[in-house]
């Protein structure tokens, strides 16, 4: 199995997405970050929204309190009532982006001031059990990309209609 990345390097590949995300959705019309590829599937203003409670509730808020106490025991949310009820899609991208941005700051910080000690500290969720901290790391590398690559499906989605025969160039 290959070594696990640091934090200084989860702390890089996060501000990476960060800029990933912040440019994609910059350069989007309100017609297209407005998008839902199918029927209950998010636009891209959801999956940000959802960037931004997972960054509070899920990761960041997670190491926080795992730091900050003994073996916490974490309470669950559904991400699905919780987009619901944010309603990021009538939102404004720009203050999305502003708000995303500025977590995402506090909790790259946040990472480069782990040490090597708090990586195998952790708590339990009701779930998936016991996380540490260096499981929260690398899974948050993981779902960044995740979402990343379920924006540009988004944008796939909605350019494909308008191909016309060079649709062909793309199907299997």
């Amino acid at each position: 199995m290959a070594e696990a990345l640091s934090a200084l390097d989860v702390a890089a590949l996060l501000r990476a997405s960060a800029v990933q995300i912040t440019a994609e959705l910059s350069a989007l019309s309100e017609a297209v970050v407005r998008h839902h590829p199918a029927a209950g599937e998010w636009c891209a203003k959801e999956v940000l929204g959802h960037l931004i409670e997972v960054e509070r509730r899920g990761f960041a808020g997670r190491i926080r309190t795992i730091l900050a106490e003994d073996r916490p025991r974490f309470v669950g949310w559904e991400p699905a009532d919780v987009a619901r009820e944010r309603k990021d899609c009538e939102r404004n991208v720009r203050e999305l982006l502003v708000e995303f941005g500025a977590l995402r700051d506090e909790s790259a910080n946040l990472v480069t001031g782990l040490h090597a000690a708090d990586l195998s500290r952790g708590g339990d969720h009701p779930k998936v059990g016991f996380l540490t901290v260096g499981d929260s790391l690398a899974e948050w590398v993981y779902h960044d990309r995740n979402h990343v690559r379920q924006i540009h499906a988004n944008v796939q989605s909605y350019v494909w209609p308008h191909m016309g025969n060079a649709q062909k160039f793309s199907l299997p």
